[in-house]
């Protein structure tokens, strides 16, 4: 799975927080770094447990105390891991998710594998978004796209006129 996670993470944080200093590239980092994380462990371990992101966001808060323009940056980690909990269906084992509060085991298959046939359709749905981002912010255009790589923001003053996407 890779449009699905960046397509819902990406297109969430635009719609909750319409921040244009937002850095989509840390947040692109964070939704990933659960499976990154747990395909070497071959299955769900830590990072597909609620307090992994939570202990993240705690870590970054701490470390960041008086780097506010840091720490704006690196909390899209976190953020991006809460989110791959929610579109990864994560939830959905109780054991593992709520480790270690339930006493589980950490062994269970990746969710991502559980789902063979319905990841197809999800990775359309994420292309779909993807292509919507790319009208939406204009990322055809070299400049707007170098920007985005440079900085991971998705400015609005970018944006076509309302009647062109």
């Amino acid at each position: 799975m890779f449009f699905w996670f960046i397509a819902t993470a990406c297109l969430s944080v635009w719609f909750v927080f319409r921040d244009d200093r937002f850095d989509y590239r840390f947040l692109i980092l964070g939704v990933f770094l659960p499976d990154i994380v747990d395909v070497f462990t071959g299955g769900s371990w830590i990072m597909h447990t609620l307090i992994a992101s939570v202990t993240a966001m705690l870590i970054i808060m701490l470390a960041t105390k008086n780097k506010r323009p840091l720490r704006r940056r690196l909390l899209a980690i976190p953020i991006g891991m809460f989110l791959h909990l929610v579109f990864d269906g994560a939830f959905a084992s109780t054991e593992v998710f709520w480790w270690p509060f339930t006493g589980g085991s950490l062994n269970e298959e990746l969710p991502v594998t559980q789902r063979w046939g319905l990841n197809a359709l999800l990775e359309i749905v994420g292309l779909v978004g993807i292509v919507w981002m790319w009208r939406r912010f204009n990322l055809s255009d070299t400049r707007v796209r170098r920007e985005f790589l440079r900085t991971g923001q998705l400015r609005e003053g970018t944006i076509m006129g309302a009647g062109e996407c």
